[in-house]
């Protein structure tokens, strides 16, 4: 059943009121999971989804597929040779998006079928608050629904976090990625506020369509988490793609540029050219002198060399007015100031739970100091028979642990003598879809040593795997943690070629507490990637 959605196949009762077994505030992996078993198991059961845009959640609509659908599209360009030219690029990327859309089309169609055309799951499309412990009021376009639910679960996901940059809200061309997604028009220039995943997997995807790209660190670490040989590797292949690296720069203010672009004006740390003007003080395109990236003095903060300037986002040196005695006013030596004129920007600086709204206080729901829902390993909230799972909850941001929290709490509805609980969980892989994928489970080499474990370090390079010279992709490394006396994997690192398959081997084999040598020794086809497992842990 469905209630306020522009495709109704059914209307509720008169009564502003609905009774149910179960509330979900969500449409997301989890929740829509978890309502499609309560229903086989003859429960009642409303779901809230905020938009009809968003009808089976974050990953299909603007998170994970839509994106791997365009990252897909731009290595087909690439290897086609379709971002060469301007015509050839903006013929792509049209195709591309047209391929993104009728995916997401078809997948949000799909889900909210899969759920709206059972007769126990009324869904409502309206934006949810609660008013009370087992009470929620719904605000939809024809009017507030109020439910009262015996249990409640919060989906409610993640939303991108907005840094606090004067004319970041109000300058066109500045985009989230769910926006960069869906633009009609490629940008010739992109600039990318975090050098975070998400932000390397767009630099990636737009660097692959021809767009040229300008990363934005705020910090001097690259990936300051992943082991450096590991972080040096995945640098070196973005910046083979032409991706251009600014570390340290720290982003003041934003605001339209003179010829329809964005224009940031931006501090960099380490260089010692610049002064302490605004940018906005500055008409765009004027300056001492237009300079790449490359012009800085500290290299440790800037990128490889480029033959041309002008390729990626324009920066220019600004300068002050004189002083009284008629000197310069300069900044501090350790800091430069630049303006950067680009067609688009995108802020990838990681996203945040969404409970704005919610009124989660008047059902007596805590968050975590991080604005995360407060849940225990049962993914129990501070009120009773309210759960949060997905993103909201401050776990790891991924679809299949949303999923994997609707294990948890089915767990605990079905009678099962002993509950499954986060607890249980072992050893989460992540990948991140860069031109050379970049998957990885358990313990870095990093991490292992301040544990103070005693290890031993496996490495390959993926060019000595016959499958990847055969794919013609023999770029990457291969790197694994095993415990020097029980032969325990501890972690594993695949930059590669489908590393996103392989990896979920390896967790497979730490799940089960196999030792390094059954992969050693383990018959795989051939030639595939996973047989490199054979000579890693060797």
């Amino acid at each position: 059943m469905s209630i306020s959605t522009p495709n109704a196949i059914s209307t509720p009762s008169t009564s502003p009121t609905i009774t149910t077994d179960a509330l979900i505030i969500g449409f997301g992996k989890g929740g829509k999971t978890l309502a499609a078993k309560l229903s086989a198991a003859g429960r009642k059961v409303v779901v809230a989804e905020a938009s009809a845009d968003m009808y089976g959640g974050t990953c299909i609509n603007i998170g994970c597929l839509p994106s791997k659908s365009l990252i897909l599209s731009a290595e087909q360009a690439r290897r086609d040779g379709a971002n060469s030219t301007p015509e050839t690029r903006e013929a792509a990327f049209e195709a591309a998006i047209k391929e993104k859309r009728r995916v997401t089309s078809m997948l949000r169609d799909k889900n909210y079928h899969k759920l709206a055309d059972q007769d126990n799951i009324t869904v409502i499309t309206g934006r949810a608050h609660f008013t009370g412990p087992h009470s929620v009021e719904i605000a939809t376009a024809e009017g507030p629904i109020a439910v009262t639910a015996s249990k409640i679960f919060i989906n409610t996901g993640a939303t991108p976090r907005i840094p606090d940059i004067p004319g970041i809200h109000t300058t066109p061309g500045v985009y989230t990625s769910t926006g960069l997604m869906d633009l009609d028009d490629m940008p010739q220039r992109l600039v990318i506020i975090g050098s975070g995943f998400i932000g390397l997997e767009f630099a990636s995807m737009f660097a692959d369509f021809g767009t040229a790209v300008t990363v934005l660190q705020h910090n001097a670490e690259f990936l300051p988490r992943e082991d450096a040989d590991v972080a040096a590797a995945i640098r070196a292949q973005l910046e083979a793609q032409g991706v251009k690296f600014l570390f340290n720069a720290d982003t003041k203010a934003i605001a339209p540029a003179a010829d329809g672009g964005v224009r940031l004006s931006v501090a960099v740390k380490g260089m010692t050219r610049g002064a302490s003007q605004a940018c906005d003080s500055t008409p765009a395109g004027t300056g001492n002198a237009h300079t790449d990236i490359t012009g800085a003095t500290d290299t440790t903060t800037t990128t490889s060399p480029t033959s041309n300037p002008t390729d990626h986002a324009t920066m220019s040196h600004v300068q002050t007015k004189p002083s009284d005695d008629g000197e310069p006013r300069f900044a501090e030596p350790a800091e430069a100031r630049f303006c950067l004129t680009t067609d688009a920007v995108l802020v990838a600086t990681g996203r945040t739970p969404n409970v704005e709204g919610l009124h989660l206080e008047a059902a007596g729901v805590e968050l975590t100091e991080r604005g995360a829902v407060k849940v225990d390993e049962l993914l129990r909230t501070t009120a009773a028979d309210i759960w949060a799972l997905g993103d909201v909850n401050g776990g790891p941001q991924h679809t299949y642990i949303s999923l994997d929290d609707y294990r948890v709490v089915w767990s605990q509805l079905n009678g099962s003598d002993r509950p499954y609980t986060v607890k249980d969980r072992k050893h989460v892989p992540s990948s991140t879809f860069l031109a050379t994928p970049y998957s990885r489970v358990g313990l870095n080499e990093r991490e292992a040593k301040a544990a103070g474990l005693d290890y031993v370090v496996k490495r390959l390079p993926v060019a000595a795997v016959p499958k990847a010279q055969v794919m013609r992709r023999p770029d990457g490394l291969m790197k694994a943690i095993v415990e020097r006396n029980t032969g325990h994997i501890l972690g594993a690192m695949l930059l590669s070629v489908e590393s996103h398959e392989v990896i979920n081997i390896v967790k497979l084999a730490m799940d089960l507490d196999a030792p390094a040598s059954t992969l050693r020794d383990m018959v795989f086809t051939h030639p595939t990637i996973a047989e490199a497992l054979n000579d890693l842990f060797a």
